[in-house]
């Protein structure tokens, strides 16, 4: 199967921003920064400090397809965000 691309995770965080799919908060991981959310059925690992959305570390679409968190530059879905989509983003996850 293949891996998700920064591409498609990216594509799903943006459509959340838009209001086109909910974004759900499911689980805060205590000792780290890492915030567990859903969007329709894809479940995503985000790196939050404070209220700044840094990165996304996990992913996993419902059709069981991994994306791991894209170490290389360029390849953080997060860092494709705009600054209006990243801006909802980290509103959503407040208002959680």
């Amino acid at each position: 199967m293949p891996r998700l691309t920064a591409r498609e995770v990216y594509q799903t965080l943006r459509d959340a921003a838009l209001g086109l799919r909910p974004l759900k908060r499911l689980a805060e991981h205590s000792e780290s920064a890492a915030v567990l959310v859903d969007i329709e059925g894809w479940r995503l690992t985000l790196e939050v400090e404070g209220t700044d959305l840094r990165h996304c570390l996990h992913g996993l679409s419902p059709e069981g397809r991994v994306f791991d968190g894209g170490q290389r530059f360029g390849t953080d879905p997060v860092s494709l965000l705009s600054t209006w989509e990243l801006a909802q983003i980290e509103r959503l996850l407040a208002a959680e």
